[in-house]
Order: C-alpha cells, then structure tokens, then sequence
C-alpha cells in the first residue's frame, strides 16, 4: 500500500515565479528621510549659532600655529608617550603577576588595580605632585639622594599619575587577554620542554597582544585627551599653554577651539595607525593559526613518542 501523496509541499518551478513583466515595488522609508532631515536642520541651526556667534575666528587661525600653542602639543604628546609606555609596562607586569600561582603576587596585583583604578585620575595627579609632603627625600644608598620636589616635577608627576592609573586598567585587560588564549596551546608547550617563562613569552604574549591591541589603540587616544589633566599641576602643556594666553587677551573660547583643533589632529592620526594595525595583525591572524595547528600536533606527536 502506498501512502498518499495529495498532502506534500508543493514544489516550484522557475515557471512559477513572477516574470519581467511583474513591477517591483520598493517599500517607503518616510521616518528615515525625517531623521534624517531633523539630523541636518540640527547641524545647521549648530553651524549657524557658531559662525554668528561672538568667536573672533581670525584669532582662531592667528593662534592655531603660534610658537607656545605647538610647543604645548609637543609636551602633550611626549607626555602622552611616556605615560601610555609606562602603563602598558605596568599593565603586562601585574596582569601576568594576577595570573601567578603565588598568591602574594597575585594579592598585590589585585591591590595595585583596587587602589588606582578606584580613585580618579585628578586626585591621583595631585598626590604625586604633592608627594614630597610624605616622602620629602628619595634616598637610594650609593644612587641617589635629592630632595623629593626636585625629582617630582610637573613632568615627572604627570607622566606618573596617567601611566600608574592606564597601568591599573591595562592590567584587567592583559590578563583577560591571557586567560582567552587557549589552554592547550601552553601544554602543548610544556610537553616540548618549554619552562614557564618561554611559554610566556613565547606563546602566551604575543596572542595576546593581537587580541588586546584594539584596546590599546583606544588607551593611546585616551591619553592624548587625558593628558590636558596635567594643566592642573602647572605642566606646561597645549591647554596650560593656552589658559596662560586667555588670561591675558581674553580670548577663552577662542583658545579652546584651538586646543580642539590639535586634539582633533593627533586623535585622528592616532585612529588611522590603530585601524593599518588591525588590519595589519588581522592579515596575520590566519597564518598564526596554521601555526598554532601545527604546534599542537608537533607536541601531540612528541607525546605519543615518549609514551611508547
């Protein structure tokens, strides 16, 4: 007995669908056109107020390249290096330290992330910069032995409280990194004798780099910004530059569109080498796997011949 038929799907031919001559209807958007509409007459009642408004743009463009406002931008950037270095440095030391098996290392890393991440970064500037109060020498036997508020200066403060408080956060983000990379690989890395050490630094790190190195394009741009903080402790940098000049012509917002301006500029170079980066390590992403593939096996098959 066969079963019935009657009750199948159905199936379609290319007979069946709508030929050429069956007009195409597009679906209407009316609340796209409207937000979008709503969005330009927005950006043009916001162009309008600043090009009628009481900003003297030929001050703007008189100050955009004067002598002080670019020396400031080269101390912003050189502190901004200097920090973000500092706080990578810090960031891969206490992340591999809160990963440790010694449970003293990973207590003080926890404690060096619970102090300084949970403080703003402005308080953090001040103490150092008023850390002589507490500490009023810096003797190191035989090395050195200078009153404390010669050695923390303006600079040295600044680059001092944004390295140590990037530090704090990159250290979360290093370790995360670490504990994404797959376990496998470091056994496979300790069956072809490679010590913990190697294994770190050949292994580990340099996944995890590729996997955080978004993140610290995003710290780069976050610390050219932060570094305008400094101006609260008499650093001389681009904003400090620029108060000391509106003080004296009046000319507040004036300045302050030209500090605008550079920002701008470096966050916007910065944001470029971050994206050739990515794509750069992206490209490589699939020749590491092939690596990695042929890693575990090696090890797979060094294995299986120690066992026999």
């Amino acid at each position: 007995m066969t079963r019935s038929t009657s009750n199948a799907t159905p199936t379609l031919s290319l007979t069946d669908l709508p030929g050429p001559d069956v007009p195409i209807r597009r679906l209407s958007h009316p609340w796209r056109w409207i937000s979008g509409g709503a969005v330009i007459l927005l950006l043009a009642v916001i162009g309008r107020a600043f090009a009628v408004g009481q900003i003297q743009w030929t001050v703007v463009g008189q100050f955009l390249t004067a002598g002080v406002i670019i020396t400031g931008f080269g101390w912003t950037l050189l502190i901004s290096a200097c920090a973000l270095a500092l706080g990578v440095v810090l960031g891969f030391a206490f992340g591999i330290m809160r990963l440790s098996e010694n449970p003293i290392l990973r207590f003080a890393a926890w404690l060096y992330v619970w102090i300084f991440r949970g403080t703003p970064v402005l308080l953090q500037l001040l103490i150092w910069f008023n850390i002589a109060l507490v500490f009023p020498r810096l003797y190191i036997p035989g090395l050195v032995d200078e009153r404390m508020v010669d050695v923390v200066t303006p600079f040295v403060a600044a680059v001092l409280g944004l390295g140590v408080n990037e530090g704090s956060y990159l250290t979360e983000v290093v370790r995360g990194g670490i504990s994404s990379v797959d376990r496998g690989q470091k056994e496979a890395a300790h069956t072809l004798g490679m010590t913990p050490g190697q294994t770190m630094r050949r292994i580990m790190l340099p996944q995890t780099l590729r996997l955080i190195l978004p993140v610290l394009g995003n710290s780069a741009i976050g610390m050219l910004k932060f570094s305008s903080l400094a101006a609260t402790i008499a650093m001389g940098e681009m904003l400090n530059a620029a108060q000391r000049i509106y003080f004296i012509n009046g000319a507040v917002i004036e300045l302050l569109f030209v500090c605008a301006a550079w920002y701008l500029a470096g966050t916007t170079v910065l944001s470029i080498g971050q994206y050739y980066l990515e794509r750069h390590f992206g490209r490589d992403a699939a020749a590491a796997a092939s690596n990695r593939s042929w890693f575990k096996g090696r090890a797979r098959r060094l294995a299986a011949v120690r066992e026999a």
